[in-house]
């Protein structure tokens, strides 16, 4: 099973799913951006942005950069 993310931000909806792994003794960040949509009742996500969204993605990744920058070296993984 997939590990879950360890921080996301939201903006409308977009989503950025922050992920960290240690590899080779460095630890690294990856970032999954995401847009949110219902399809009935059912909330799914699409790797798409619509060009509407795309302003909304800027702020959500810039948000994702800073967090990202804010963590340590000896956060714990």
């Amino acid at each position: 099973m997939a590990r879950p993310p360890i921080h996301e931000i939201r903006h409308g909806l977009i989503l950025a799913k922050i992920y960290r792994k240690k590899s080779k003794g460095v630890l690294r960040y990856s970032v999954t951006l995401v847009r949110l949509f219902r399809n009935g009742d059912v909330w799914k996500e699409s790797s798409r942005i619509v060009s509407e969204d795309l302003l909304a993605a800027v702020w959500v990744l810039d948000k994702a950069d800073s967090w990202i920058s804010r963590q340590g070296e000896d956060a714990e993984v």
